[in-house]
């Protein structure tokens, strides 16, 4: 399948989870892949192989998603291959699969079929697809493909629930999520692969229920679904990240990173930007969104908690908070810590929610401890040794939508179809917003420079 050259490129696993319909394929495959690869056939039904060192068999595994995690705790090669049982797919041009992976530019790798045609397979299967790339904002033209390949620790590391096709939606989405960096190539086929209409019904309930009631989290992360739904907001995070990248420098701190949504606005042509954020789930997306960019580091710690001498020698010169610093209990606190390693004409630039007349159940789902007026926040930043330059109301039109939402509907996060809306209007606001000056709005926008030595 993948080249079998172990002196360069890393050990390959190949999972074929296989049906009672599907077993004789698997078998097949399995005999054609064994010895080089490591293969682990896991589903239900019997089988014509004889396991070895290098063919697992797991039975009595009901449904792809069981089969698939059942799988993974056998594999032990670097790379995995993920490989529907279907007659229609040839071992011998899967070795473009796992190329971008050895070259380290994905951690995984779609297939995209290109049968031509218009059998209701394909169209299904077409639709499906155009809805995954909706829900998961990818550009995979087949994300719903039966072969793909995986950096294992990548494919690991997904919590995967479902037990039956739907696995199939639910990894893409989850990887999506996680930042994970997705390629595809093409996969002549010399038929069209089969797949029954339950199997087809089953990823769009699945998709469904992740573009409107669950996040890649599964709910389990009160906030998360904030700044997933967030993250999908592309024009939006533009303007914000335009407005940002006026006033930055060549060594940048932000504090607060979340998932990296302004973290990737902010970071090209940067000599260095260091991501700060205090929750290891966040982290370790960071770790995947800017795997491959030096200049880019995450940085696990609290900001009460940080090595601020050690931020110090990295001789910053500008601090970002975007919608931060109503997280942090002791703002003062923060901002005079702040003051205290940038040098004289360094800067904070700052977004915060304002208005706290608006502070509702989706500021309490994020952890917010307050929203700012402009008196306040002007009073922080100069409390803790800065000159405020600007001070600028921002997004008058975002304000009925969170009211309706966390204040009159008491909802714990914007509902995702809702945001799609509102950043269409996005670059709309941009461009008003520049030309007039707004008498209030959600948010306030801040540059402050340090214009005297720290005593």
């Amino acid at each position: 399948m993948c080249a079998s050259d172990a002196s360069v490129n890393p050990p390959l696993s190949v999972i074929l989870p296989y049906t009672p319909s599907t077993a004789a394929a698997a078998a097949r495959f399995a005999r054609a892949l064994a010895g080089p690869h490591e293969v682990v056939l896991a589903g239900e039904g019997p089988l014509e192989v004889t396991p070895g060192p290098r063919l697992h068999v797991l039975s009595g595994q009901v449904g792809k998603g069981a089969a698939i995690r059942a799988a993974l705790s056998k594999v032990t090669g670097t790379v995995t291959v993920l490989q529907d049982p279907d007659e229609a797919y040839d071992l011998a041009a899967y070795e473009a699969l796992c190329r971008p992976i050895h070259e380290d530019t994905a951690d995984g790798v779609f297939g995209r079929r290109t049968v031509a045609g218009l059998k209701p397979e394909l169209l299904a299967g077409r639709a499906l697809g155009g809805f995954a790339r909706f829900v998961t904002d990818t550009a995979l033209a087949d994300p719903l493909t039966g072969a793909r390949a995986f950096r294992t620790e990548a494919l690991r590391s997904v919590t995967l629930t479902s037990d039956d096709d739907a696995v199939d939606a639910e990894l893409v989405v989850k990887l999506a999520a996680q930042l994970y960096r997705l390629a595809e190539v093409p996969l002549p086929l010399s038929a069209v692969p089969t797949r029954p209409l339950a199997s087809h019904l089953s990823q769009l309930r699945t998709l469904m229920r992740y573009a409107t009631v669950r996040d890649d989290a599964d709910n389990q992360h009160e906030g998360y679904t904030s700044l997933e739904r967030m993250d999908g907001a592309h024009n939006y995070n533009a303007w914000l990240g335009k407005r940002f990248r006026e006033h930055l420098g060549r060594r940048v701190l932000e504090i607060g990173a979340g998932i990296g949504t302004i973290t990737r606005e902010l970071e090209a042509g940067l000599e260095l930007l260091i991501a700060l954020e205090v929750d290891r789930f966040y982290v370790d997306r960071l770790k995947n969104l800017f795997r491959g960019k030096p200049h880019v580091r995450p940085y696990l710690s609290d900001v009460a908690l940080a090595d601020w001498e050690s931020l110090q020698a990295e001789r910053l010169d500008t601090i970002v908070l975007s919608n931060v610093l109503e997280h942090i209990p002791d703002d003062a606190a923060a901002v005079r810590r702040f003051r205290q390693i940038l040098p004289v004409g360094g800067k904070v630039v700052i977004l915060v929610p304002a208005l706290p007349q608006l502070f509702g159940s989706m500021d309490e789902a994020v952890g917010h401890y307050r929203r700012y007026t402009p008196k306040a926040l002007r009073e922080v930043l100069e409390a803790g040794g800065f000159t405020v330059d600007t001070l600028e109301w921002m997004n008058l039109v975002g304000i009925p939508g969170w009211f309706v939402n966390s204040r009159l509907l008491r909802r714990r996060a914007m509902p995702k179809f809702q945001l799609k809306l509102y950043d269409r209007l996005a670059p709309l606001l941009a461009q008003t917003e520049r030309h007039v000056k707004l008498p209030v709005g959600m948010s306030l926008f801040a540059v402050a420079r340090v214009t005297e030595t720290a005593g």
